[in-house]
């Protein structure tokens, strides 16, 4: 009597409809399913955009899925109306394009989240954006956005397709076309391949950072940052997009230090946030008087070393070192050696 009721129990967690065994299969199958499709889809919305026709073989290539898979996935897609094969060549429909909009909404603005909100570093943030992008609804999505002031851009500088599926056009120029001497603003680091983009970020590249092209020849490009030289391959250079740097005075290097690095006791006046301290983050240093001019001192430093607690408003605030490596000061001695 035991193991009959024991076989029932079995029985009944493997075909119950909604939790059992055979539920959590079709659960986990429709999400490949899922992945599959809005991939497929996506890989035709970044080759339409590049002005390249993409193909059986150019999907293959990204997906890593055989010919008979990746024949039954194309010709799916295709009954569902999402796709139309000419020949060898493959392209959106209305409402492929549609659904790839969305995926790719929803990426960049969980790659804001977890760079902005979330603090996590950015050659993380893509593959980790990917394996959340296919499980937001629209409504989600939309949630996302308003919840972090409708971002525009994510965190390497792509446009961020709006809630009515147009996608803004990328802004910039390759570097590599960029003319000798003139100052140029990065607006955009291409992050992939994941490797060339590690390469970029090694070298100290950065969203919002003004640099100049200083030397050209067929097998590197020069720039300067007004302190510190960056040499980069034609070809990695070309990941780098630029855009004629704004009229506005930059933020003054010379004395100028990260606030973590003023000695305890001292006093500095804040001078300017790092441009590329973005988000949540950002918005509270803001709210707790982190404004340019005010004047705030280093409290004695802890055992730890970390947090370190800072002096400014009439109020002690403690920071991470990796706030404070953002907030940029200047010492009333370095101002009065000028």
């Amino acid at each position: 009597m035991v193991w009959l009721l024991v076989l029932i129990a079995v029985a009944l967690a493997v075909v119950m409809p909604r939790y059992g065994l055979a539920a959590a299969m079709r659960s986990h199958r429709a999400a490949i399913a899922r992945e599959r499709t809005e991939n497929a889809l996506k890989h035709l919305l970044r080759q339409a955009t590049d002005g390249h026709s993409a193909s059986f073989q150019s999907l293959k290539g990204e997906l890593g899925l055989s010919d008979r898979v990746l024949l039954t996935l194309t010709e799916r897609l295709e009954d569902e109306g999402l796709i139309h094969a000419d020949g060898t060549h493959l392209r959106l429909t209305t409402e492929g394009e549609r659904v790839a909009l969305h995926v790719l909404r929803a990426h960049r603005l969980w790659e804001v989240y977890l760079a902005e909100e979330l603090g996590m570093p950015l050659d993380r943030v893509h593959v980790e954006a990917e394996r959340h992008e296919h499980r937001l609804s629209p409504q989600q999505v939309d949630r996302l956005s308003a919840a972090m002031g409708h971002p525009n851009v994510d965190p390497h500088g792509d446009p961020i397709p709006g809630s009515d599926g147009v996608a803004p056009q990328p802004q910039g120029t390759a570097l590599s076309s960029w003319p000798l001497s003139t100052p140029a603003r990065i607006v955009h680091l291409e992050d992939e391949p994941p490797l060339a983009y590690a390469q970029l970020t090694a070298e100290g590249l950065k969203l919002g950072q003004v640099v100049r092209v200083i030397e050209r020849t067929p097998s590197r490009i020069v720039l300067s940052d007004g302190v510190n030289e960056h040499r980069l391959a034609p070809m990695l250079a070309a990941n780098v997009h630029v855009a004629a740097a704004s009229k506005e005075a930059p933020v003054p290097l010379e004395g100028v230090i990260p606030l973590s690095a003023l000695p305890s006791g001292a006093s500095a006046d804040i001078v300017a946030l790092d441009p590329s301290f973005r988000g949540f983050a950002r918005r509270r240093l803001l709210d707790l008087g982190f404004t340019p001019g005010v004047r705030i001192r280093s409290e004695l430093q802890p055992f730890t070393g970390d947090p370190r607690a800072y002096r400014l408003r009439g109020t002690t605030i403690a920071l991470r070192r990796e706030q404070s490596d953002r907030v940029l000061v200047k010492t009333p001695a370095a101002e009065a050696g000028h």
